[in-house]
């Protein structure tokens, strides 16, 4: 059952669609620059910028009507149960449409830059909440993915500030990014808290954003960034030198919970869309969701929608209700379990359902740029980021024999 301040979020949100997103999308289309999910890119393979820019209005626009940050303490502070009933209004009433800026997304704030300092939280966070600028988590190095504590990115002190260096890869909006939220080797070999955060400005002087890295998403906001010799402020540590591993996870394993939202959403959306489309579409005279086979997928599309979004629920209450809840650092030791299982079950569930759901359009959901089409892509890209689901079997199964 969604809360009260949920309901209220939603009506809220659905007339912004209505007010404000709907009348910037019609003049976005009518530039014939590509839409938000399937932007033409320009010389350097980077987003359009008049689809940048779109997207950045109805951020800043969100923000001012209160929509933008409802995850973040200091934006609203809901739940991760609330949220995920957010994120699924979110998702399914957006579709691949503009609206799905409003709601922060990774270039925007999140709950580990919430350990930031006074002078970082007034020059960085507050302009974050604010959508005035936007941020990109760099963890990720070219040879180095899912173990971290790996990287080569290192910082080492000069009286009270940091200087930086090192490069990262496949991060996501790289090209446009105000401050970069950067994590670094700063004690080496002290494990977990070998590792610290840095709020990197994007102005510094050794700063170079590298090239656009294309991948399936074909949506360029992948690249690479550089730091030589970057100085940092003692404020722009993120919590104390040593918390990086801690405040990378908490990032990470906000986007694994936002799956949950995330895949129910989409996966309702794309089942509307199957049933109008086996209605619809007739072969020999009926429409195709008389034949067995059409039938017996959408029923497994409604089965995987409907199952993992139970689960995403019920994990997501069971994190609410820890100690410290699912950002606490240190984290709850029952906690790594359930948030592998969020994105183990989702991952696995929605790319049956974008499978299914692009069988059932046939060869008008293999034409390039068709949502059946892109989120067919986007599922398939789901597996890998934030942790591969091999990884998450690895936490559920450390989980279940600790």
């Amino acid at each position: 059952m969604r809360s009260g301040r949920v309901e209220d979020y939603v009506e809220r949100f659905a007339s912004f669609l209505a007010d404000e997103v709907e009348p910037l999308e019609a003049e976005l289309a009518a530039r014939e620059v590509g839409t938000p999910f399937n932007p033409r890119l320009d010389e350097a393979g980077r987003m359009h910028p008049a689809v940048w820019e779109a997207r950045r209005e109805v951020q800043r626009r969100s923000a001012a009507a209160g929509l933008y940050a409802p995850h973040v303490p200091s934006g609203g502070g809901f739940s991760r149960v609330e949220m995920q009933h957010v994120e699924e209004f979110v998702y399914r009433r957006s579709g691949l449409g503009l609206g799905l800026a409003a709601l922060a997304w990774t270039e925007g704030p999140n709950a580990a830059i919430e350990h930031c300092s006074p002078a970082a939280r007034e020059h960085w966070l507050e302009p974050l909440l604010a959508a005035e600028i936007t941020a990109a988590f760099a963890n990720t190095e070219i040879s180095v993915g899912t173990d971290v504590l790996a990287m080569e990115t290192h910082a080492v002190r000069d009286g009270d500030d940091w200087i930086l260096n090192g490069d990262k890869a496949w991060i996501t909006n790289a090209h446009f990014a105000d401050v970069m939220q950067v994590t670094a080797v700063t004690e080496p070999g002290a494990g977990t808290r070998s590792l610290s955060m840095f709020l990197v400005d994007a102005r510094a002087p050794g700063v170079t954003r590298g090239r656009d890295i294309p991948t399936m998403l074909d949506d360029g906001l992948t690249g690479e960034l550089h730091f030589s010799d970057v100085r940092v402020p003692a404020e722009d540590v993120v919590g104390d030198p040593g918390d990086g591993f801690a405040l990378a996870m908490t990032w990470i394993n906000w986007r694994r919970m936002a799956r949950g939202g995330m895949c129910a959403g989409w996966g309702s959306w794309l089942l509307e869309r199957a049933v109008d489309r086996a209605r619809t579409r007739t072969s020999g005279g009926r429409p195709i969701g008389e034949q067995q086979a059409v039938a017996h997928m959408l029923a497994d599309i409604d089965a995987d929608v409907y199952t993992a979004r139970a689960a995403s629920l019920q994990i997501q209450t069971e994190l609410d209700a820890l100690p410290g809840g699912p950002y606490g650092i240190p984290l709850d030791h029952a906690a790594p379990r359930l948030l592998s299982l969020i994105k183990v079950i989702n991952d696995e569930s929605f790319y049956r359902v974008a499978d299914r759901a692009l069988q059932v359009h046939g060869g008008s959901g293999l034409r390039k740029g068709s949502p059946e089409e892109k989120l067919f892509r986007l599922a398939r890209n789901l597996k890998i980021p934030a942790g591969t689901v091999e990884i998450q079997r690895n936490a559920i199964a450390r989980g279940l024999l600790r």
